[in-house]
């Protein structure tokens, strides 16, 4: 790791602290959740908890360009571009479930080269960083061997997240691996880091979804890309394929090409 990657690492891991202690005070507390423009939920959680992140990349880099959730884009030309989800999985925080997490992300040249995928109501916390192991709660983890796809438990947040086009493409991946299990929200990447998941497969996502989930699956030697293949980065189709074991890379992309 680059002494750069190690000093923004660290400071992501300062943003996550701040998020945490926000979203903390809120959690199980009955906050209203307000209708979006896509009619997706949203609290003073998720706008509070965004805002104090930004306040602190603009104090600390204020070159960096920001791309958030919740309050839009600045300077996304720039080298670096933080990618803030601040409560990933708002059904689950104002319903009084704990799998919700603040995603932090950061490219490099539209690059993603380090992400942070904190827990706070289960206090698990992931961090991948280009070349490097991803960290679980301060442990290295590794991805598990797969080899077989009638053997690999497959995870989706919701079946209902797929567009009429890729449904039926979601549906023969489903029906071609062992098991699939629903409502893990942004945990089911860090369960496929750890190697008790092999693959995640979602759609509709944004570019806050997932940067931050690419380097910690890829640092635990899966590989995550879109449907077709092409890196994750602010361009992306919302199609989000993560797979632990790359020997299953070009089966499952042929299954979902239709």
């Amino acid at each position: 790791m680059s002494e750069q990657l190690t000093e923004l690492a660290a400071f992501a891991e300062t943003l996550a602290d701040a998020a945490a202690e926000i979203s903390l005070k809120y959690f199980r507390t009955n906050v209203p959740a307000d209708a979006k423009a896509d009619a997706s939920p949203v609290t003073i959680a998720d706008r509070e908890t965004e805002t104090r992140l930004r306040e602190m990349i603009e104090a600390a880099y204020p070159d960096h360009g920001v791309f958030g959730e919740e309050h839009g884009s600045v300077r996304t030309d720039a080298e670096f571009v933080w990618v803030l989800d601040p409560i990933d999985g708002t059904q689950s925080f104002v319903t009084g479930k704990p799998l919700y997490g603040t995603l932090i992300g950061l490219l490099r040249r539209e690059a993603a080269v380090m992400g942070v995928m904190d827990m706070p109501a289960l206090s698990e916390r992931w961090i991948g960083v280009e070349g490097e192991a991803t960290l679980f709660n301060g442990n290295a983890v590794q991805a598990r061997e797969c080899p077989n796809l009638d053997r690999a438990w497959l995870y989706a947040t919701s079946p209902q997240m797929f567009t009429d086009d890729h449904f039926p493409r979601f549906e023969a991946l489903r029906g071609a691996t062992r098991r699939t299990i629903y409502g893990a929200e942004c945990q089911a990447y860090g369960l496929l880091a750890c190697g008790w998941v092999d693959i995640v497969c979602e759609d509709t996502m944004g570019p806050y979804d997932y940067v931050a989930l690419a380097p910690i699956v890829e640092g635990a030697g899966g590989v995550m890309t879109d449907w077709s293949g092409r890196p994750l980065n602010l361009d992306g189709d919302g199609s989000v394929l993560a797979i632990g074991d790359k020997r299953l890379k070009d089966e499952v992309m042929a299954i979902l090409a239709g």
